[in-house]
């Protein structure tokens, strides 16, 4: 699964984890736990991990319906979304790397609002996952501690 490398908005991170991949896939599949370790998260509910599940989350202002394009435990986890008119593509890439993971992840986003204010939206958006890779990195940390 790709993000849409022509919409408006594109924005893509990565972080070293001292965690496995099974560990952070458990954190990022476990959608209706995402406000327990990522406070950008207010409410989420739990698909079941197939594509083509649906779910619905809230991040901030926004209320998003996602759906499941790709689930490929523990490496690929992708989703598309709608939102105030926006459509979204997000992907997370999830690769061992001795003793860490390193997880990458990727979102564009097309529509109106990011035709009209690409520059202010993807800041946003490039803050927005930089906020999820921070607070993905301390949760798996975290629960690999001794």
């Amino acid at each position: 699964m790709q993000i849409d490398s022509n919409a408006p908005v594109t924005a893509h991170g990565e972080i070293s984890v001292a965690a496995s991949r099974e560990v952070i896939w458990d954190l990022l599949t476990t959608m209706d736990r995402w406000p327990d370790w990522n406070p950008d998260v207010k409410t989420a509910s739990q698909p079941a991990l197939e594509e083509g599940a649906a779910f619905r989350w809230k991040a901030g202002a926004a209320s998003l319906t996602s759906t499941l394009k790709e689930v490929e435990p523990p490496r690929v986890l992708g989703w598309t979304g709608t939102s105030m008119g926006m459509h979204a593509v997000h992907v997370w890439r999830l690769e061992s790397d001795g003793g860490r993971t390193t997880a990458r992840t990727e979102e564009s986003w097309s529509g109106a609002l990011p035709r009209l204010l690409p520059g202010m939206m993807q800041r946003s958006l490039q803050k927005t996952l930089d906020s999820w890779l921070s607070h993905l990195k301390t949760a798996a940390e975290a629960r690999t501690a001794p």
